[in-house]
């Protein structure tokens, strides 16, 4: 049987670098590990460390193609980060002007979450550990 160890990074594209560059270091906070600029492909890598685990690679082209991004539509559902205490982190990005749902709890583990986007629209949920 095939032995995945784990996920090793997580790819975005999206339609404005310097927006997204910012919402993703300045109001999430992550770290920048590297950012090349690929000539041949008038393309910005930005490399994010997530916690020393994970990685977010953030890619800009030249008119991305368009792409359903809501929760229910078909493909990647969102993307959602484990957070020590949900109220703080919300009350951070909302500082930052974002706009976050209303907190839920899932009724299955009794944990609360909530959802809000990133410049592109692609949603994010904050789950409370």
């Amino acid at each position: 049987m095939l032995k995945i160890n784990r996920v090793h990074h997580i790819a975005i594209i999206c339609s404005d670098y310097e927006r997204s560059k910012h919402f993703y270091t300045q109001i999430l906070g992550f770290k920048i590990v590297r950012e090349v600029y690929r000539a041949e492909r008038k393309s910005y890598k930005l490399d994010l460390d997530v916690n020393n685990v994970y990685q977010i690679e953030l890619f800009s082209f030249p008119e991305p193609g368009q792409r359903p991004s809501r929760p229910e539509a078909a493909g990647l559902r969102h993307l959602a980060f484990e957070v020590d205490n949900i109220d703080e982190a919300v009350a951070l990005i909302t500082a930052d002007g974002i706009f976050v749902e209303p907190i839920r709890i899932d009724e299955f583990t009794g944990k609360k979450f909530t959802f809000f986007a990133d410049p592109d629209g692609l949603p994010i949920e904050f789950y409370e550990k």
